[in-house]
């Protein structure tokens, strides 16, 4: 036989499998000498025609990209498992749609999207399975239909996001022309801010940049994506202002924060240094208004002003609890409930020290001072329990441990810190700035396992890009360029882990689930180590970096935050930041539109089990829970837990596993069912301290009359 066909033969397919009458032969060697070379030979070239063949296809804007029938057959099982289907049918599905591809279209010929969706349903049809292929089809009507409502609002997505994604992207990120029309489709807008981005990088990185943005592995905080690439705004979330004990100073602060807003970011302040309400001016020979009447006069600029002309100003107002105002400002958002929340754009935390927490065990008095050396002695007890009642009655006012962020403090050589961002997850120094991005960790898991390997890489690049903005950013105050620079910190979080623990099968308020969210943020926290250090050899180190606790090269002097993810979250389709499931299916605030959110890790699950169904849906979209929905399988129901069905101490556990592995401080919210006492609050924060968190944040439920997340009526909502 000729040995340049057996060459052939073997390089081609060494192992090919023949089926001749039912008997496989396998070919491994050369010694087989039964059937004529002619046979061979066309085996060789059928096989060459079936891969060149079909190797590419149009999608529906007209993009021709290459054949993957791996879609094929997850479409046909996504179909076969919803009507809980023979899954070990769809191998042959999926062969036989290429098949008759290949019969269709010559290597000429490029099939549409909807060609092959066509054959599938032929197929399935031809195969007997009459209802899958209906399941199929209802799925194209839906997918059709989620195109149209889309198109309805004048956005093109080439990305395949969920609608709530593309309606947010409408409402808040895509560019705009002159007459208010969208000009920028969900693709353009991520090359947009990669293209940006990039050139502070040296351009070499704008693909990778795109990838894990357009796969939404990675999401910059969100005046990233509505500035980066426009000449105007701010690309950083989160900015920090100081406020000292005079008239210029206040009203400097006022027009600096009026600039920043404008420009798109979220501020905070420490009013700690004003002096007390009614204490004497020897300039004036008047009487001091006090930090809360400055911090209602800050409110009133917040008011006036969109950050970025895309949403509601965002601001933090701290005072220490041994200020002699400190029930004052505990008290006054209390009225804010007779308003119609007017000031909805500030949140409001106490300072406190550990000192302070140690006389409140002991029951004993402190002191109350301020920058005039008035000195005013006071129940710890009783100014503990008025928060705790605060917290309780609306959610306001949050607390911040301030030792406990002092003590990690990698610039405390620098300076002090003494206030936060608005979300409090950030703290920083007088004239700091810091961008923020998270990791969608909904997108690292695949047959119940997380890919690591995937979640580093994109952490190294998500490190890379954070940093490039810093460079590349348009800054509204020179000296806040200035100090960002020298300090050049980062804050990379996360986001979609409830999502990550349903699809490993693990119950949030479990020891599991813990050790879980310690290894990942270890993890995370690490890579972006490791990467801050190459980057740190590469381009330099952070200027300050001699007035810090490093010793070793190192280009952000913070590198990871935990930032709450609202909307970021909307975009990645995804749970909010480290948070149990608010609800299964819960009503969303955004700019004054409520949008219906469905858990799709909760919907991808109930097709698998078969259990889906348009009224089950209805039911859990009027629930808190669904512990008591006996449609769903009790072992679902067992690990679909909701921040309703977690006591408070594992709300606070996970947070203090996550803190353990960040550098910057973990914004997180308990919340609580509206029947929760105060002692539930008061458990909370004590632990909160005990366990070295940051800060926390309470809410109960139904305590505000418009809140931001909420359940539906019964029976009123549209799936």
């Amino acid at each position: 036989m000729n040995k340049t066909w057996w060459k052939s033969l073997n390089n081609y397919y060494n192992s090919y499998i023949l089926t001749i009458s039912k008997l496989k032969i396998r070919f491994i060697n050369k010694s087989f000498r039964v059937f004529p070379l002619s046979f061979f030979r066309g085996k060789i070239l059928q096989k060459k025609r079936r891969h060149q063949l079909i190797s590419k296809i149009r999608k529906r804007e007209g993009d021709i990209v290459t054949f993957d029938r791996k879609k094929i057959t997850k479409a046909v099982l996504k179909a076969v498992k919803e009507v809980n289907g023979d899954v070990d049918s769809v191998p042959e599905i999926s062969n036989k749609v290429v098949r008759s591809l290949e019969k269709k279209y010559s290597k000429d010929l490029i099939p549409r999207i909807g060609d092959v969706q066509d054959i599938v349903e032929v197929s399935l049809m031809d195969a007997g399975m009459v209802d899958v292929a209906k399941a199929y089809i209802l799925y194209r009507q839906k997918r059709r239909e989620l195109r149209e409502a889309k198109s309805s609002i004048g956005v093109v997505d080439e990305l395949k996001l969920s609608y709530n994604a593309v309606k947010t992207l409408q409402m808040r990120y895509l560019l705009r022309d002159d007459s208010n029309s969208v000009i920028e489709s969900t693709s353009q807008l991520f090359r947009r801010v990669a293209k940006a981005i990039s050139n502070g990088d040296g351009e070499v990185h704008e693909d990778e940049f795109f990838s894990v943005m357009a796969n939404t592995k990675f999401l910059p905080n969100s005046p990233t994506m509505m500035n980066a690439g426009t000449g105007r705004g701010t690309l950083s979330a989160c900015f920090v202002l100081p406020i000292e004990d005079n008239l210029k100073s206040i009203m400097t602060t006022a027009s600096q924060m009026a600039y920043i807003l404008q420009f798109g970011g979220g501020t905070g302040f420490n009013f700690s240094r004003l002096r007390h309400k009614g204490s004497p001016i020897s300039s004036t020979h008047g009487r001091a208004c006090g930090p809360v009447a400055v911090l209602k006069h800050y409110n009133s600029v917040s008011n006036l002003i969109t950050q970025g002309g895309k949403r509601e100003g965002a601001n933090m107002g701290i005072l220490r609890v041994d200020h002699p105002d400190i029930v004052e400002f505990i008290d006054f958002k209390r009225e804010d409930i007779h308003t119609n929340d007017m000031f909805r754009c500030f949140n409001t935390s106490v300072w406190i020290t550990d000192d302070f927490m140690k006389r409140v065990k002991k029951d004993e008095d402190y002191i109350l001072t301020d920058a005039t050396g008035i000195e005013v002695s006071e129940s710890a007890r009783r100014i503990y329990e008025m928060i705790l009642m605060g917290a309780w009655r609306d959610g306001n006012p949050g607390v911040i441990f301030g030792d406990t962020i002092n003590k990690r403090n990698a610039l405390k050589d620098l300076d002090e810190i003494e206030a936060t961002n608005p979300c409090a997850e950030q703290p920083l120094l007088p004239y700091e700035s810091c961008n923020l991005g998270s990791i969608n960790l909904s997108k690292f898991v695949d047959s119940r396992e997380i890919d690591e390997e995937s979640l580093i890489t994109t952490v190294g690049t998500a490190v890379r890009f954070l940093d490039s903005v810093i460079d590349v950013n348009k800054y509204p105050i020179k000296a806040i360029e200035d100090l960002t620079k020298e300090n050049r910190k980062i804050g990379l979080g996360i986001m979609g882990f409830a999502d990550l623990l349903l699809r490993l099968r693990v119950r949030y308020d479990s020891n599991e689930g813990l050790k879980i969210a310690e290894r990942l943020m270890k993890l995370v926290s690490e890579t972006a180590l490791e990467t801050s250090i190459a980057l740190g050899e590469e381009k330099g180190s952070f200027p300050n970096i001699d007035k810090s606790t490093f010793k070793t090269p190192m280009r952000n002097a913070t590198l990871t935050t935990i930032a709450p993810t609202g909307t970021l979250s909307i975009l990645g389709d995804c749970s909010q930041s480290i948070e149990p499931l608010f609800a299964v299916a819960y009503k969303r605030r955004v700019l004054g539109q409520e949008l219906l959110e469905i858990n799709p890790t909760f919907e991808s699950i109930a097709r698998e089990e078969g259990f889906y169904s348009e009224d089950l849906l209805r039911k859990v979209s009027s629930a808190l829970s669904i512990q008591e929905i006996k449609d769903i399988p009790k072992s679902i129901r067992r690990i679909f837990v909701t921040a309703h069905d977690i006591s408070p101490d594992w709300h606070v556990k996970m947070q203090a596993a996550f803190q353990k592995y960040v550098d910057n401080a973990v914004s997180k919210t308990v919340n609580l069912p509206s029947n929760t006492g105060t002692d539930d609050v008061r458990k909370v924060f004590d632990l909160a301290h005990k366990l070295g968190c940051k800060g926390i944040t309470v809410y109960r439920d139904k305590s505000r009359h418009n809140q931001v997340l909420d359940t539906c009526e019964s029976g009123v909502c549209e799936l």
